[in-house]
């Protein structure tokens, strides 16, 4: 048996959102009013990821005052830095950013000449100690060209409320997949980038394993993979047994694993809280994650599971 190590790390699950804007760059609610709201909710954590360029001051806010036994914060930041393929900047998530991250040269939203690159950035925050994610890829017209260039990332920012409200294009699978199955070992977060301006907030969260509710041991459980993303539904196990997958969850109607290529298989039925998917059709693939769906419509992910046994099958070594 194999099981999704978010299921066996010890602990409990916390839920937060890593993806969040204020008054510092362009939200409409002060990062004090923005923790509130959040905690209200039910979250256990935020992280508030101002826009990190000279237009707002380079901002990595100030939270710490605003936890306390029930709710925490993690530092972070959007950072900039660069132009992908189609000319425009880049935007990586930084969560577990040092106060005093040092600026690049990014005045604003537009590229400009001599500053770092996006990888230069995304490994800078990595080496700084940051959870680092390549943020709403259909949004940002990311071509797969763009994302191999990230070496540094942890994750790929498969669901973000704000671009599925705000303009239709709310996903990142098509590059994850695609960079899975090049052998990367990436995670995959549902956020909601919120800013506050129209329904883009509690729309998409992460389900962080860890013992504790602090900053320092949930980066750690968000680094090694121990958690799952959602929209409402709960993942309570997943675990491959032989030539299949078993899923222990809330109430859905659809169970679905999926793989590399065209490589799926679903369950269908009313009220599943168990499933059992077989493999076959996943078509040997070296990894394979999971998607739940209910009533309503809304899903939760798993983070990719590694096969053991089974190669990469189009390997790809970074440069």
């Amino acid at each position: 048996m194999q099981r999704d190590p978010a299921f066996s790390a010890a602990g409990r699950f916390w839920r937060g959102n890593l993806h969040t804007h204020s008054t510092r760059s362009d939200g409409v609610l002060a990062p004090e009013e923005v923790c509130r709201r959040y905690k209200a909710e039910g979250y256990d954590f935020l992280a508030l990821t101002d826009h990190f360029v000279g237009l707002y001051g380079y901002p990595i806010v100030d939270t710490k005052p605003m936890r306390d036994a029930a709710f925490t914060t993690i530092l972070g930041a959007e950072l900039h830095s660069g132009a992908m393929s189609n000319g425009e900047l880049w935007h990586i998530l930084a969560v577990g950013l040092p106060s005093d991250f040092a600026p690049s040269n990014s005045p604003g939203f537009i590229p400009v000449a001599g500053q770092e690159t996006g990888p230069e950035i995304a490994a800078r925050a990595v080496a700084a100690g940051a959870f680092v994610a390549i943020a709403h890829p259909q949004w940002s017209g990311l071509t797969l060209a763009d994302a191999r260039s990230i070496t540094a990332a942890h994750a790929v920012e498969v669901y973000n409320t704000g671009c599925d409200f705000g303009c239709d294009r709310p996903d990142g699978f098509a590059i994850a997949d695609l960079l899975l199955t090049e052998g990367r070992r990436l995670s995959m977060i549902a956020t909601d980038d919120a800013h506050f301006s129209e329904p883009d907030f509690f729309g998409g969260w992460v389900m962080v394993k860890s013992e504790a509710n602090t900053p320092e041991a949930l980066l750690a459980a968000l680094k090694a993979g121990h958690f799952y993303s959602s929209q409402g539904p709960e993942l309570r196990d997943v675990r491959i047994e032989g030539d299949k997958v078993v899923v222990e969850c809330s109430a859905v109607v659809s169970v679905v694993a999926i793989g590399h290529g065209t490589g799926a298989k679903a369950v269908h039925g009313q009220s599943l809280t168990r499933a059992e998917v077989p493999l076959a059709r996943l078509n040997n693939s070296p990894w394979l994650r999971v998607a739940v769906i209910d009533a309503a419509g809304k899903r939760a992910w798993s983070n990719p599971i590694w096969v053991e046994g089974v190669p990469a099958k189009n390997p790809r070594v970074a440069g």
